[in-house]
Parts: structure tokens; sequence; C-alpha cells
């Protein structure tokens, strides 16, 4: 950002704002809205209690495994509709459909299938990551080059070398970003899973907190939420970019 023709750091917008939303809050325009000291003040007091810990813990654990069980499935499955046209005819136009379905929606009917518990969380996680990590490993896949399958068959590669030598390799770029976009994904659905089958974990505290009107405890579990996607999501960046040579090979 630039101002009178002075390079200001990237971080300069965000300051502003927060100094925007200081003065609102202090200004009492709104009770939802409370200041940023009050938010920081809370969190440091929220972040060492047993509550939060166990709703981390019941949390991570949603979150990661219905991530996990996505990429087991959504890298393969977006393989072979990469290389078969049959497969990708059968099959495409059903992920796309649940990639811009509310699968919101979706949460009762979860519940039918397998009850009021963590099943029925970590199933929403998965629903809510694994279409867009199908859809990005199939682009990778189409990318790649037919002549490098042709030399690998040369030489006697089968199917099993082919997938993890030449399709994960060429297309991890690809694979990576389908990764971190459906992880992002995953932290939205884990919060909906959680606030609309059992009010357990963050979504419980986000229950009491805004029922009883804490919105200073409830922006503060917010905010350590938005901490949370933006470092995996910058992580799985870096990683991309680490990577970024294996594109390279395809040209």
């Amino acid at each position: 950002m630039q101002v009178a023709g002075f390079r200001l750091p990237a971080s300069s917008s965000l300051l502003l704002w927060l100094l925007l939303w200081e003065l609102v809050g202090r200004a009492e325009v709104t009770i939802l809205l409370p200041p940023i000291t009050a938010i920081a003040a809370r969190l440091v007091e929220i972040v060492p209690t047993p509550s939060f810990a166990e709703a981390l813990a019941i949390t991570g654990q949603a979150f990661f495994l219905g991530n996990a069980i996505a990429i087991l499935v959504g890298v393969p499955v977006g393989v072979l509709m990469g290389r078969s046209r049959i497969a990708d005819e059968l099959l495409l136009p059903w992920v796309n459909l649940f990639v811009s379905a509310p699968l919101s929606a979706l949460v009762p009917v979860l519940m039918l299938l397998f009850g009021i518990g963590q099943t029925t969380i970590v199933t929403t996680v998965f629903l809510f990551a694994v279409w867009i990590i199908v859809l990005d490993t199939r682009a990778g896949v189409r990318g790649i080059p037919p002549s490098l399958l042709e030399m690998a068959r040369c030489y006697g590669a089968g199917p099993l070398q082919c997938f993890f030598k030449i399709h994960l390799l060429a297309a991890l770029p690809e694979i990576l970003t389908g990764i971190r976009m459906g992880v992002i994904r995953g932290v939205k659905g884990v919060v909906i899973g959680q606030l609309l089958v059992s009010v357990v974990g963050f979504g419980h505290l986000f229950e009491i907190y805004s029922s009883n009107f804490l919105m200073e405890h409830f922006w503060a579990l917010l905010f350590v939420l938005f901490a949370f996607a933006v470092l995996v999501a910058e992580g799985l960046a870096w990683l991309e970019r680490r990577v970024d040579y294996f594109a390279a090979a395809r040209h």
C-alpha cells in the first residue's frame, strides 16, 4: 500500500482496520463490536482454561480426521477422473454439484444416518473439503503430458508406479492447492457441524457466548479460528512454492 508516495508494509491496512474497530468499540456504537483491546484481553483469559483445551481437542480431532479422509479419498478420485474419460463423465457432474451446493443443508441428513456425535462432524468436514481436492487434482492430472506416461510404460512401470511417481509428483502443485482450499473449507465445516449436530467443542463455546451476549469471548474465539485457518493456509502455500519445480517438468 502506498500513501503520498511512501510504500507502507502490507500489514498497514490490517492495522488501520483494527484501529477503526477499536474506535468504534470505544464509542459503544453496538454491543456486537467490543474494542479490540478488550477482545485481546479476553483471549488471554480464555485460552488457558480447561474448557478451551477440551473444546480444542474435540474440534481438532474432528478437523484433522475429516481432512485426512478427504485427502485420502479426493486425490485418488481426482487422478481417476483426470485419466479416465468414462469416470470423468460419470463423476464430474456430481462433484460440481457438491462444490456449489449449500452443504450445511445436508447436516440434518447426516444426523439421521450417523446419529448425534463425532462421526457426523467428521463427515461434515469431509464433505466440505473433498470436492475441491478432487477438482484440483483432476486439473493437475489432465495437465500431465501423455509422453511422460508413455515413457514410464515403456520402461515397465505398472499402474501403482505411474500413480505415485508420475501422477502425484507431476500434479503436486495443483494437489496442494486443492488441499489448501479444502482445509480452509474444513474449518467452516467443523464449526457448522459442531453447532448443528451436538453443540460440542468450539461450537459449544460459540453457542454459550452468543446466547449470553458475551461478545468479547465470542470474537476472541473467532479470532483463534481465523488465526488457525490463516496459519494452515500459509503453511500449505509455502509448501506449494517449495514444489513448484514439479510443474516445470510437465512443459
